[in-house]
C-alpha cells in the first residue's frame, strides 16, 4: 500500500523540512555577521584563540576543551540512545503499531504513515549523532592545535596562529550546535505521531523559540556586549 498523505500533512511535513534545512542559513542570513549568539560568539571564540597563543601556560585551555568534549560525548551517547529506542518502535512490527494506535491521543491512519512518522524522528536524530560525531573529531583536532601552538614573542604570529585556531573551533562548536538544534527538531518530527496540527504548531514553535534564544534572550543581550567591547 503505497503512503498517502493529507493535505495538512503534506504541509506540516514541507514546513518542518524547510524550517529543518533552511534554519541555520536563515539565522546566519538574518544576523548578518551580527545579532544572534552563534556569530557573536565566533568573535569571542577568536580572542579566545588569540589569547591561547600569546599564553605561556594553556592548562586552562586544555581544560576548556576538555569540557566541551564531554559534553560533546554526553550528547552523543544521549542520541545513541534515543536512536536505538526510535528504532526498536520503528522495527517493532505489527504489534507495535496497534499499542500505539490504540491510544486516544495517537493520530495515524495507517501502519506505513506510523513508520514513516517514527523514521522521521529516527533521521532527525540520526543527522544531530553524525554532527556531534563531527564536533568532537574536530574538538581533538583542536586540542592538537593548543598543543601545539609555539612559545614565541613574535605578536604578528601570535596573532596570525590564533586566527587559525579559531577558524578549527569554530566549526567544531557550530557542528556542536547543530548537534543540539537537532533534539529540538526530533521533538517537532514526534509530535507528528499527535496529528499534523500538533506537528505544524510543534515545528513553528521549536523555530520561534531557537530563534527568541539567538536574538532575544538575556544571554544573546550580554554576548553581543561583550561581542561589542572585543571589536572596540
Amino acid at each position: 500500500m503505497p503512503l498517502t498523505l493529507s493535505p495538512l500533512d503534506l504541509a506540516a511535513l514541507i514546513v518542518f523540512a524547510v524550517a529543518w534545512l533552511a534554519y541555520e542559513p536563515l539565522l546566519k542570513a538574518a544576523a548578518r555577521g551580527k545579532g544572534a549568539i552563534n556569530t557573536d560568539m565566533t568573535v569571542i571564540r577568536l580572542g579566545w584563540m588569540k589569547n591561547m597563543a600569546g599564553r605561556e601556560n594553556r592548562f586552562m585551555d586544555g581544560q576548556l576543551f576538555g569540557h566541551v568534549l564531554n559534553s560533546a560525548s554526553f550528547f552523543a551517547s544521549s542520541n545513541l540512545i534515543l536512536i536505538a529506542a526510535a528504532a526498536g518502535v520503528l522495527f517493532g512490527g505489527e504489534s507495535t503499531f496497534r499499542s500505539a494506535s490504540s491510544l486516544v491521543v495517537i493520530k495515524t491512519s495507517t501502519r506505513l504513515l506510523f513508520e514513516f512518522q517514527i523514521a522521521l524522528v529516527l533521521i532527525a536524530l540520526a543527522r544531530g549523532l553524525l554532527d556531534f560525531i563531527w564536533a568532537i573529531r574536530q574538538m581533538n583536532y583542536c586540542i592538537a592545535v593548543v598543543g601545539a601552538a609555539p612559545d614565541t614573542q613574535d605578536q604578528a604570529f601570535k596573532d596570525a596562529y590564533g586566527e587559525a585556531a579559531a577558524r578549527v573551533l569554530n566549526p567544531a562548536l557550530s557542528a556542536f550546535n547543530a548537534g543540539v538544534r537537532g533534539y529540538y527538531f526530533s521533538l517537532a518530527a514526534a509530535a507528528w505521531i499527535f496529528g499534523p496540527i500538533a506537528f505544524l504548531v510543534t515545528t513553528l514553535g521549536a523555530v520561534s523559540l531557537l530563534i527568541w534564544r539567538q536574538r532575544r534572550s538575556k544571554t544573546a543581550d550580554a554576548i553581543r556586549e561583550i561581542r561589542r567591547m572585543l571589536d572596540g
